[in-house]
């Protein structure tokens, strides 16, 4: 769609609950979008259940760390009634930036599947091993992919104003 999103990571069909997910995720980013965020959702499962959603809320809550994907994280972790969420799979729009990384790291996420990369913040441009060495990773592909990319594109345009 655009070259800001080029990745290294091999885009992948998704399974139809890894889509089911992922749109749940970005229901989430359009949350975000309508409160004037810069619309990123995630959500996490356990077992095939969601047990935790968020949506960036850094301008509402003045935290600079009140991304998605740490949102979704707080609530999945008070759900299960620990810190760790093995067997958890994290579904977001936009792959998590290095902050996100290791806190994925910390709480042991089995899996993160993103919607589009973020070669400008996101972890791998940093260093993929931030995260847990047992989390594997997938890039969704096609028409998701493609949405979660035009939500940020369309916001950051938005926010620049008419091209020149």
């Amino acid at each position: 769609m655009d070259d800001f999103f080029d990745t290294t990571l091999t885009p992948s069909a998704l399974s139809s609950q890894d889509a089911s997910l992922m749109r749940q995720a970005l229901r989430e980013a359009s949350l975000a979008l309508e409160e004037g965020e810069v619309p990123i959702g995630a959500v996490v499962s356990w077992k095939g259940k969601v047990i935790g959603r968020g949506h960036n809320m850094t301008e509402r809550l003045h935290d600079p760390t009140a991304h998605a994907e740490m949102i979704a994280l707080t609530a999945a972790t008070e759900a299960l009634g620990g810190k760790y969420l093995q067997g958890c799979t994290l579904y977001v729009t936009v792959e998590p930036c290095p902050m996100c990384a290791g806190a994925l790291s910390w709480a042991q996420v089995e899996r993160i599947v993103y919607g589009c990369p973020d070669p400008r913040r996101g972890y791998t441009r940093f260093t993929p091993s931030l995260l847990h060495p047992k989390t594997s990773t997938a890039l969704a592909s096609g028409e998701i992919s493609e949405e979660c990319s035009r939500l940020m594109l369309e916001f950051f345009r938005s926010k620049r104003g008419p091209s020149k």
